[in-house]
């Protein structure tokens, strides 16, 4: 039976551009992952416990699954999304399993499709397609696979060929897992990244308990504005101390201001008094961005600035099942207006980095190429979340390198929830980074050892250096 994924996925038809694809892949196939910036949990790593089963491992916690089949009827409790009142869903891994079989079908054409049959047949050795009639069969397999030791976390992490991987916490995580990895002796790099959303967007649930939260931890009085950007500066240092080397942003916009200190402190003190005004929210809002980039310039954090979602826009999921539940929606995105303060501040530091991403891609050559084309600061990151697919990774290259290059962009980062699909996506990433440098060979615009050259920094260097890894 011939397998789920042909070996000539994603390369030119062309056979002298196809064989050239070929031989670039075949140089970066086997490169070891870096994966600078993600959400798996620390814990897997920490505990290294079986997975509890199929529909655990691959449904339940990855949003591109269960939004697709939210759009097509299926509701999240059948899906086994918890919900946050404790009323009941569906608990029964193999009843998830075939839910999900019976509807594979809606993920044709989609980088979901790519990445599961990628997951199916290399990593548990299934090559016939996912239906309803070989639902119970491909269960059974994963779930025999799961009870044995080399399918634990630290076994696939080891088998994955990963060389880091660094998770996203929130700046009042106490990094206990991260600990626990640290002082278990395991040879496994996990890292992590400093995420500073819910102390410093006014809008962010809970804000105000969070800011005295972090003047807890940090021993700062979190009530004045001085306190208040020295617990920030004491969270960064201990991120650190477990090898964070980025912060990562995700705010709504990529607005930032760029006040004096006086009208900063003023401000902050009305947002700390509770102001509901929302273009003083906003403007706080854009002022922290500037502010940890200043930060950045002192401390070396890679700053990440994912802009440009509207995140959890259906209100009624979101008081049912919380945040990162598949309705964070895209939204247009201004670059060159947005980011002028924070430029004009610290935009030439040679020794800064900041990398943008954007779910906005009129703005690739319009906006970000130009600008990381100049800024010593600036780097692009990959195509990102909606634009994580073949096509979306094309237009990024085909729309950014002629007036970016290569060497201003940082690889590719999968940017998951979803551990087992992280070869997957590096794979997909890779096949069609070495496709458009075949086209660029074919078409005499660059040599092929330059070519092969690329083909690696793209697949692994780039983002090693980006990141500080």
């Amino acid at each position: 039976m011939a397998g789920l994924t042909d070996p000539d996925l994603l390369f030119p038809p062309e056979a002298n551009s196809r064989a050239l694809a070929r031989a670039l892949y075949a140089s970066v196939r086997d490169l070891p992952i870096v994966s600078p910036h993600g959400h798996t949990d620390p814990r897997w790593y920490a505990l290294n416990e079986p997975f509890p089963d199929p529909a655990q491992l691959l449904i339940v916690p990855d949003h591109y699954i269960f939004r697709m089949l939210f759009s097509q009827g299926v509701r999240l409790e059948e899906l086994g999304v918890a919900s946050l009142d404790g009323s009941p869903v569906e608990n029964d891994g193999r009843a998830i399993w075939r839910r999900f079989a019976e509807h594979y079908h809606l993920f044709r054409g989609t980088p979901t499709r790519l990445w599961l049959d990628h997951v199916l047949e290399h990593l548990f050795g299934i090559e016939e397609p996912l239906t309803a009639a070989s639902a119970d069969r491909t269960y059974d397999r994963i779930a025999m696979l799961l009870q044995r030791d080399d399918y634990r976390p630290r076994a696939l992490f080891e088998r994955f060929n990963i060389e880091v991987i660094a998770t996203t916490e929130g700046a009042l995580d106490d990094l206990k897992w991260h600990r626990t990895i640290r002082e278990s002796g395991w040879g496994g790099r996990v890292v992590t990244a400093y995420r500073p959303d819910a102390v410093v967007d006014p809008d962010f649930q809970g804000f105000a308990s969070n800011l005295d939260r972090l003047g807890d931890i940090t021993g700062c009085d979190t009530g004045n504005w001085a306190g208040y950007l020295e617990a920030h500066r004491k969270r960064r240092a201990y991120f650190k101390e477990f090898g964070a080397t980025s912060s990562d942003h995700g705010h709504p916009t990529a607005e930032t201001a760029n006040l004096s200190d006086a009208a900063a402190e003023e401000l902050f003190n009305r947002i700390r008094r509770g102001s509901e005004d929302g273009r003083e929210r906003k403007l706080f809002r854009a002022q922290m961005l500037t502010e940890m980039a200043k930060m950045s310039r002192d401390d070396g954090l890679v700053m990440q600035i994912h802009p440009g979602s509207w995140r959890n826009h259906s209100p009624s999921v979101f008081q049912k099942f919380g945040r990162d539940k598949g309705f964070d929606i895209p939204t247009r995105t201004d670059y060159v207006t947005a980011l002028k303060p924070l430029l004009d501040c610290v935009g030439l530091e040679r020794d800064l980095a900041i990398i943008l991403f954007t779910l906005d891609e009129t703005s690739y050559a319009r906006e970000l190429a130009p600008l990381a084309g100049v800024y010593p600061v600036l780097k692009l990151g990959p195509a990102w979340w909606f634009h994580d697919s073949p096509e979306g990774m094309r237009r990024f290259r085909e729309m950014t390198t002629e007036t970016a290059g290569f060497y201003n962009t940082v690889g590719f980062n999968d940017d998951t929830r979803a551990f087992p699909s992280i070869p997957a996506r590096h794979d997909v990433a890779r096949r069609v980074d070495c496709a458009f440098l075949a086209r660029l060979v074919a078409e005499h615009r660059l040599r092929e050892d330059e070519a092969h050259e690329l083909a690696g920094e793209l697949a692994y260097t780039l983002a090693k250096k980006a990141y500080r890894l």
